[in-house]
């Protein structure tokens, strides 16, 4: 009788350190399945987009684009940027459009690069910069 209970307390006791042990486990999400095309690839659009950014001053800008002339790894650098309705352009603090920048004003751009396009998503002026005249 003694061994019955014995092999009973012992049985129970796995069975409750089992039962621990397999709700201390975490169960992992099943990973997303890649979206693909009508062909079975991966479409492009659907690659994340890495943010760049870029330093420089205002050559010219139009409601829709923008070119920056700065420096890049140490070499002279050109960027144009679009400029679309999701642009936020800020100089002095306020909302002011594209249109509103000028030739020399110095300006950090927050870019990225989306079928074939510079779109920048931000355009700071910064603080100090004088505008050629």
């Amino acid at each position: 009788m003694k061994k019955l209970i014995t092999l009973l307390v012992v049985v129970t006791f796995m069975a409750g350190v089992a039962g621990l042990a397999s709700a201390q486990t975490q169960t992992l999400p099943k990973p997303e399945e890649k979206k693909m095309d009508k062909a079975g690839e991966k479409k492009a659009s659907d690659k994340k987009m890495a943010a760049r950014n870029a330093n420089g001053t205002v050559k010219s800008a139009s409601v829709d684009s923008v070119v920056v002339a700065g420096k890049e790894k140490g070499k002279d650098a050109e960027w144009t940027f679009a400029v679309d309705a999701k642009t936020k352009v800020k100089k002095a603090g306020k909302d002011v459009t594209a249109a509103d920048l000028k030739a020399g004003d110095p300006v950090h751009v927050r870019y990225l690069e989306h079928e074939g396009k510079t779109v920048a998503q931000v355009i700071t002026v910064k603080a100090g910069g004088t505008a050629k005249k």
